[in-house]
């Protein structure tokens, strides 16, 4: 086995790719993009139109400001749990990062019976506008290429070569994993229908009840900008 190939990173690299994957189908449905979430979308503006610009024309969102940064965040877990920090480990650092979030992007694809692999083309993902090749958009070929440029400055800062070599056996480990995934993807796909069948979902047997202030929720419409009462002064003490 080389010595700069790591297994169990690969491994654990790509479960958190599926985790992550799996639970933005779970929360979406087949409407990606947080198209039909109760987040906010963003294309004016300052921020807006630089957000545009790098990502594509696709708006930035509430969700994805969130969905984004906690998985660069907690990458960056090793380094407060007595890992030594270095430009060279945080160059490292960002390039796992543009490597799964490719990884975990795709996955959605895959795993998501409203696209699957079959569906998975130019002209039916709308926030995939920019030119593909072959079966991929360009986004994905440009944050693998970035990816592996990073792990190069990582391994010439560091002056360890095996790291850009680490960096060169995950991708290969990971694109082997999502083609096995592509593979075995129908059984997920019968999974999740079955879980949705008719007469199996138990929420009316969950004693549920509403917000205790459900309308200081946006759900479209002109938003009422007014600030909210403080507690205990017009409506009564909320909960936090």
């Amino acid at each position: 086995m080389p010595a700069d190939l790591d297994p169990g990173t690969i491994l654990l690299l790509f479960a958190w790719s599926f985790g992550l994957a799996a639970i933005e189908i779970e929360i979406e449905g087949g409407y990606g993009w947080a198209e039909r979430l109760p987040t906010w979308y963003l294309k004016r503006g300052r921020a807006g139109r630089l957000y545009g610009l790098v990502m594509a024309t696709r708006p930035l969102t509430g969700y994805h400001v969130f969905a984004f940064t906690i998985p660069l965040v907690v990458l960056h877990l090793p380094f407060t749990l007595g890992v030594g920090w270095s430009l060279a480990a945080e160059l490292r650092t960002v390039a796992t990062y543009f490597l799964i979030a490719v990884i975990w992007d795709y996955l959605w694809f895959v795993l998501n019976p409203a696209y699957t692999v079959g569906r998975f083309r130019r002209g039916n993902v709308w926030w995939f506008p920019r030119a593909w090749i072959w079966r991929f958009p360009v986004d994905y070929y440009a944050s693998i290429g970035l990816s592996v440029a990073l792990a190069a400055l990582a391994a010439a800062a560091g002056d360890d070569g095996s790291w850009l070599g680490g960096h060169l056996w995950n991708l290969a480990g990971l694109l082997a994993l999502v083609a096995a995934t592509v593979a075995v993807a129908p059984l997920y796909h019968r999974w999740y229908r079955h879980m949705r069948r008719a007469g199996a979902d138990d929420r009316d047997r969950t004693p549920t009840y509403p917000p205790p202030a459900p309308l200081e929720v946006w759900s479209g419409g002109e938003p009422d900008l007014r600030p909210l009462p403080r507690p205990g002064r017009g409506e009564g003490s909320r909960g936090g």
